[in-house]
């Protein structure tokens, strides 16, 4: 069963996870906060070693003054979570201005049927005078792999942006995802700090028998240059039955858009 954990912006986090796992995991993991400085919006965050007891967590930001705060959720798999695969995918512009924005992902096996698939950012580097645009979706989706796509739009530069996917059988019980959106709530000219939305999990035929795990991490940003990026994204309350999600800014930020991957599971 995957473990939810959670690290925040301290120069370095030693993640204890909350059981002991019989090898070491795997940890795909996403941000869902975060608070950067108008003048530095590029932010990674890592996981660059761990064993079976903890991880040890990193945000990097290169000009550390300009990240004020962030969070990163992990879902950590067991080595027994084999219906789940998982991966990376960086788009650097920077070093390949030629990257293209959609990629062919093959799984190391095929599924039986088309699988469920998720995936949200865990880096993003943006140039600091155009407002900070950027999307990650997974399309194409057959047994045997997917097409990742990571597009910006407008007069955005975008440097670099990584996503990671998560693919599980579209079956398996006990677990629920989805994206949602700001534009759920309103359109994006219309701007406003405070977002949310309920989602039962009774419509989707999902069952829990315990209050589950949210896993949830920015999937889509649109945020303009002017102010600090500051975006949150979490769900509260959750239930066997339903959850509230909320995609929130504040101060003088200006969000035009914004939208996070939910993963809900026991």
């Amino acid at each position: 069963m995957p473990t939810l954990c959670e690290f925040d912006t301290k120069t370095e986090t030693i993640l204890k996870f909350p059981r002991r796992f019989v090898a070491s995991p795997r940890l795909p993991h996403g941000i869902r906060r975060l608070h950067m400085d108008k003048e530095k919006a590029i932010v990674q965050s890592t996981i660059p070693f761990f064993t079976k007891d903890w991880a040890n967590c990193h945000f990097t930001a290169w000009k550390p003054s300009a990240l004020y705060g962030g969070v990163d959720h992990v879902f950590a798999l067991a080595p027994c979570d084999l219906d789940f695969l998982t991966g990376e995918h960086l788009r650097n512009i920077w070093e390949d201005p030629h990257s293209p924005a959609s990629v062919r992902i093959d799984f190391e096996r095929p599924f039986v049927t088309p699988p469920k698939v998720v995936v949200f950012f865990n880096r993003i580097e943006f140039d600091k005078d155009h407002n900070w645009r950027v999307v990650t979706t997974a399309s194409n989706i057959d047994a045997k792999g997917f097409t990742l796509n990571i597009e910006t739009w407008s007069d955005t530069v975008l440097y670099a942006a990584q996503t990671c996917w998560i693919a599980y059988p579209e079956d398996r019980e006990r677990i629920f995802s989805t994206s949602v959106s700001t534009m759920d709530i309103r359109p994006w000219d219309r701007q406003q700090l405070e977002h949310s939305g309920e989602i039962s999990f009774t419509s989707s035929s999902v069952e829990f028998f315990k209050k589950p795990s949210a896993f949830v991490a920015l999937n889509h940003l649109d945020i303009d240059c002017k102010a600090d990026l500051r975006i949150n994204a979490y769900v509260d309350p959750i239930t066997t039955t339903r959850l509230v999600w909320h995609i929130d800014s504040w101060d003088d930020t200006v969000l035009y858009a914004a939208g996070a991957t939910i993963i809900a599971f026991n």
